[in-house]
């Protein structure tokens, strides 16, 4: 079974230890066929050290829950925070739609669903993660309801958006969903 011990700098705060383990438990039963009750995780802290010829006393800075970005962001637009929902995305942020259609700008997405529907709203959502060098790749899948534009409801349409997000900002978002299949159908 594996035990895994980590040396921090004082000064992280304890949900970032608190993620910190979690992660390596998951990560270490990724490779290794151990149970979660026979993973050891634990965190000790040292005062100081000395690397490169220089010595620090406290750690770097912590980033963000890339789900919890994504969570937050998907709130902002669900009550159209244009502006708080553009406070998560990075400079160069690319959005990908079904019909490959791409945009850059929440104006676009905005211009771009206006002849399809009158509103939308992402329901009963759950997050995955996967790391991958400096970005973590978030996915976030759940059910969309709404209003067509004729005025009639849909619900219950199943989607999917995969986003990456480096250092707390958004950099890429890809949609799925089974929007255009049922408006077909109607």
């Amino acid at each position: 079974m594996p035990v895994i011990s980590v040396t921090l700098l004082p000064g992280y705060p304890q949900e970032a230890q608190h993620r910190l383990v979690q992660r390596l438990a998951h990560t270490a039963r990724s490779v290794i066929d151990a149970s979660d009750a026979g993973t050891t995780v634990f965190v000790q802290e040292v005062s100081a050290y000395r690397r490169d010829g220089k010595v620090f006393a406290s750690g770097g800075p912590v980033l963000p829950d890339a789900s919890q970005c994504v969570s937050e962001f998907l709130e902002c637009m669900a009550v159209r925070d244009l502006e708080g929902a553009q406070a998560f995305l990075a400079p160069n942020f690319e959005m990908a739609f079904p019909g490959g259609e791409k945009m850059h700008q929440l104006s676009e997405l905005l211009a771009w669903a206006a002849p399809r529907y009158r509103r939308i709203a992402k329901t009963d959502m759950a997050y995955d993660e996967s790391w991958q060098s400096d970005k973590t790749v978030v996915y976030c899948r759940g059910v969309l309801s709404g209003e067509w534009l004729d005025g009639s409801e849909f619900k219950n349409i199943r989607f999917i958006d995969r986003f990456e997000v480096v250092k707390g900002k958004l950099q890429r978002q890809d949609v799925w969903n089974d929007l255009a299949e049922i408006r077909a159908k109607r």
